[in-house]
């Protein structure tokens, strides 16, 4: 595509793989270089938090710019590294904000919020829209600005608020979920006026809401797929926000993800016990038995094996997963569970491994070549979430011919076609989808896809139906590449 060079700042409060909490960090990383690869220049812009500095330290790091301390804003620097994609990234290093233990949001002693998030993104979106505005002290121009979730997402106030030349603004909700609530009197403290906090401006039910603050500044609004683009004009998926999402719905657009497909291909994939593809997927089998041995289960190649990779919340149907055991169970099927998250749904799930040793395991954390392994060794994949607006583990469990169950919302009703008569007869089926967020319609699922799994010739079908799926970001770099340059021209 001639992109014409255009100039792109991505601003995020995580990139893979020097920080991440979830989905949006792998974006970050994985966008940037698609846009890149369609002929953008492309800069990062993210907080140097303690484990980014230690990352870059070796990578050449240089400074580009100095900000003095104004207002409540501590001095910061500017520097630049690369990201291992080889896009460059910008960090804003600030220790006073920054350089401490944890993870970017939340101390690790309490596990409560950093009482200064207010002002630790405020000052990253606040340099976000110097660096994209006139008064900008480097050379480097940003023609568009992307913004990523309430932490960027004052930006295009800041931006507004300098006035002159600016770049155009991109607000993108990856969870609409999160929307940065901090009470009335923030609004002097991170320097933006009192007419801000308006009904028409970032005040949302008595409170400062970055995100909608972003929302009604932005130029274009853009979610991670298409069915969540909808989802979030009415209730209950709105949030509140869903007349504010209505009133723009011509500037919204739903773009749908994409998945790093070196990172994620069990053709290559080094954290799985034997490689395979299409061709080969008698080798799945292999990865199967490695699986069931690694979790503590019995092998058993025949065994209907499912699987679970994610945060254990109720949003994912964590909570529907552990009312359907029964009925797992009795299928008979096995279940292997790796994730972490609200406490009541961790001590369930060790639970009902206790009580089904033979049948269910379940690994509270988070790990990285486990990940991957569920992915080769389930025979499916379970993905229950009420609301989901894209979801990364269904492409890949597509990929890796594991076909998903799952709650046909958001970005799943987008990526996996429903196994019917009418869709493995035409060639599309790709999964197993259910209409009602319960653990009955779960169950139901559950047991049409085992029933499934039970003919081979079938099921063998519907993987290298999925694993014939092009999950990659080219198709949605390019058209950000088209809403950019609808913007910027």
């Amino acid at each position: 595509m001639n992109s014409e060079n255009l100039r792109v700042l991505f601003a995020t409060p995580e990139c893979t793989p020097w920080v991440k909490t979830g989905g949006l960090g792998d974006v970050s990383a994985a966008l940037p270089a698609a846009l890149e690869a369609c002929g953008l220049d492309v800069r990062v812009l993210l907080p140097a938090y303690r484990p980014v500095f230690a990352a870059t330290a070796a990578s050449g790091r240089r400074e580009l710019a100095t900000f003095a301390a104004g207002d409540r804003f501590p001095a910061a620097r500017l520097l630049e590294a690369p990201l291992p994609s080889g896009v460059p990234a910008w960090l804003v290093d600030c220790p006073a904000l920054y350089d401490r233990d944890g993870g970017p949001y939340q101390d690790p002693a309490t596990g409560d919020d950093w009482p200064d998030n207010a002002l630790r993104f405020a000052l990253l979106a606040r340099i976000a829209a110097l660096l994209a505005g006139e008064t900008s002290p480097l050379a480097w121009r940003p023609q568009v600005l992307h913004l990523n979730d309430w932490q960027t997402a004052l930006a295009p106030v800041y931006g507004r608020l300098a006035g002159g030349a600016r770049a155009a603004t991109v607000m993108c909700v990856h969870n609409l979920a999160f929307q940065g609530l901090f009470p009335p009197t923030t609004a002097a403290e991170v320097g933006l006026p009192a007419a801000i906090y308006s009904v028409d401006g970032a005040e949302f039910y008595g409170r400062l809401s970055f995100l909608k603050a972003g929302l009604a500044y932005a130029d274009a609004i853009t979610t991670v797929s298409p069915t969540y683009a909808q989802e979030i004009q009415r209730e209950p998926l709105g949030f509140g926000m869903q007349g504010l999402l209505a009133a723009r719905a011509r500037a919204l657009h739903g773009i749908l993800n994409g998945i790093d497909e070196e990172e994620w291909n069990p053709a290559t994939d080094t954290l799985i016990a034997r490689r395979y593809d299409a061709a080969r997927l008698d080798a799945k089998r292999e990865n199967k038995l490695a699986l069931q041995r690694r979790m503590g289960l019995p092998p058993d190649a025949d065994a209907p094996l499912l699987g679970f990779v994610g945060r254990l919340t109720e949003q994912k149907g964590v909570d529907l997963i552990a009312e359907a055991v029964p009925r797992i169970t009795a299928a008979p099927a096995q279940l292997a569970v790796l994730g972490t998250g609200e406490r009541e749904l961790e001590e369930a799930l060790r639970a009902l491994a206790g009580a089904h040793p033979r049948q269910i395991a379940a690994e509270i954390g988070f790990d990285e070549a486990l990940a991957h392994q569920i992915e080769a060794g389930a025979d499916a994949f379970l993905m229950p979430s009420r609301f989901e607006p894209c979801g990364l583990n269904q492409m890949y469990s597509q990929r890796y011919g594991t076909p998903p169950i799952a709650h046909a919302t958001g970005g799943l009703c987008d990526s996996i076609v429903d196994c019917t008569p009418a869709t493995l007869a035409d060639g599309t089926a790709t999964g197993f989808l259910f209409r009602e967020p319960t653990a009955a319609a779960l169950g139901d699922a559950v047991e049409r896809a085992i029933a499934t799994y039970r003919e081979p010739g079938t099921w063998q079908a519907l993987q290298r139906n999925g694993m014939a799926r092009d999950f990659g970001w080219r198709a949605s770099a390019e058209r950000y590449v088209a809403l950019y340059r609808s913007l910027s021209g």
